[in-house]
Order: C-alpha cells, then structure tokens, then sequence
C-alpha cells in the first residue's frame, strides 16, 4: 500500500537534521538557558568525574540528541494518549527527581546515593517506555548511555561528596534546577 505521508516525511528530515547537528550551537538554539547552563555544568563534571574528555563529550551530545528529539515529538504532536500519560509520569518523575537532588544538596548529610540512583533509572525507564515506537535502538542506547553515567553510584558519590572537586558544579547545578522549578518548567 502507498502510505505517503509529508508529515511524516518532514519529521524525518527533521530527525535526521537533528541527528547531524546535535552541537552546543544547535542545542543553545533550541534548548533554553538554564538547562544550556545546567548542560555545561554536567559535562564539566562529567569530565572531571571520568577523566575522559571524549566520553564526556559523547555523553552530553547523546543526551542533548535524545531531550531534543523527544522535544521534536511532542511539539509535532506525535505522543498517543497512551503515551501522553506516560509525558505526565515522566514529568512527576522528573520534578520528583529534581526536588530530590536540590534537596540532597541543600540538607547536608542526607544525601542517599540509592535513593537517587532509583530515581533516575525509574525516569530512564519511562523515556524507553515512551519513545518506545518512534526512535531506533540505537537512540535507546544513547538513553542508556546518558542515564547509566548519571545514575552510577560512583558517580553520584563523587558528585555529593562535601570537600571533593565536584561540589562547585553540584552548586551550579543546583541553582540552575532551582531556577527551572520556580519557573515550573521542572
């Protein structure tokens, strides 16, 4: 059957372009500032925390590929009801998660990595269930990709750790998701 469709054919295109120009000049179009602001912290972080440029890099080019072509989607109206609800959960989870990880930086000595760990990898797990039958596997791996470095132990660790090289990027983190929870974009 014949099942041409312009739509879906510019939605494609639109996907691919992505998928080409997914650099911080492409993401700071598209990608407000705070988050931009958060994004280069993380991967400052991310860099210290792995001691590997390269992999850091990568991890935030993944995750600035995914968050975009999820935003794609849902601007062009392609989430079903079903998945719809699965937006609504993922953005309690994902504000859930937020509060959390504010929270555990704020109140010194409360900071539980399996708490927060659990937190993430449950948010990973609605992104999958959500770009389910829209992205290919190998987006799916770049979803794990970004959420096994975020919510690795040691990672978390690291990043909480009081008198340790992260806690500056965790302040500048911090402020920025607070910044997006009072604006209610968390």
């Amino acid at each position: 059957p014949d099942c041409f469709s312009s739509k879906n054919l510019a939605l494609q295109a639109q996907k691919k372009i992505l998928t080409k120009m997914a650099t911080k000049t492409m993401a700071n179009m598209l990608i407000d500032d705070t988050s931009s602001e958060i994004f280069d912290e993380l991967y400052k972080v991310t860099k210290e925390h792995t001691r590997n440029k390269k992999e850091a890099h990568k991890i935030m080019k993944d995750l600035i590929k995914v968050a975009i072509k999820i935003g794609i989607l849902y601007r062009n109206n392609q989430f079903n009801q079903e998945e719809m609800e699965i937006v609504d959960k993922f953005r309690k989870k994902l504000n859930q998660t937020a509060m959390t990880i504010v929270s555990f930086y704020e109140v010194e000595y409360t900071f539980d990595r399996n708490v927060l760990a659990e937190l993430l990898n449950e948010c990973k797990d609605l992104v999958h269930e959500l770009v389910d039958r829209h992205l290919t596997p190998r987006s799916h791996g770049r979803i794990n990709h970004v959420f096994n470095h975020f919510a690795d132990v040691e990672f978390l660790t690291a990043l909480y750790s009081l008198d340790g090289d992260c806690r500056p990027y965790l302040k500048k983190i911090c402020d920025g998701i607070n910044k997006l929870l009072d604006e209610k974009v968390l």
